[in-house]
């Protein structure tokens, strides 16, 4: 064998290797149950000390009725670990989740409210009053067609 085939096939195999283990799994998004069912508001934090996450948050829950009204379900990520409406998400599908929005655990705080169909009506960096997002809610088709 040439002496420079080995060392290729061995780069090969470990590359390989290695993107394979990064690799997610795009059945384990939480999001994929939802579609057409609700619309999922998600917040990403690297940090739940976050005052303007703690102050969505607070919104969030004192809007509960409002919230639930427009059939929408809170997903959190907290210092990387996910939850769905309190429950922990495994790591599977936090990083399913994750990787579906293009979202990094530990970036800057991000909201992202994504429609029954299952696509992106909003993504913004930092405080959003979780009040604007139901207006946004209010002005979908599916939401005016209800009412």
């Amino acid at each position: 064998m040439k002496h420079w085939i080995m060392p290729a096939l061995l780069a090969a195999g470990l590359s390989g290797a290695g993107a394979q283990a990064d690799q997610v799994d795009p059945a384990a998004n939480p999001l994929l149950t939802d579609k057409w069912q609700s619309r999922p508001l998600v917040m990403v934090t690297p940090s739940a000390d976050n005052s303007d996450y703690e102050r969505m948050r607070g919104i969030v829950e004192t809007q509960r009725n409002a919230f639930n009204d427009r059939d929408m379900v809170l997903y959190t990520v907290e210092d990387g670990a996910g939850m769905k409406e309190g429950e922990r998400l495994t790591e599977a599908e936090t990083g399913a989740l994750l990787s579906s929005l293009g979202l990094n655990a530990s970036g800057p705080l991000t909201t992202v409210l994504i429609g029954k169909d299952g696509g992106k009506k909003v993504q913004q960096e930092g405080f959003v009053d979780p009040r604007q997002l139901f207006d946004t809610v209010d002005n979908m088709p599916m939401r005016r067609a209800r009412q």
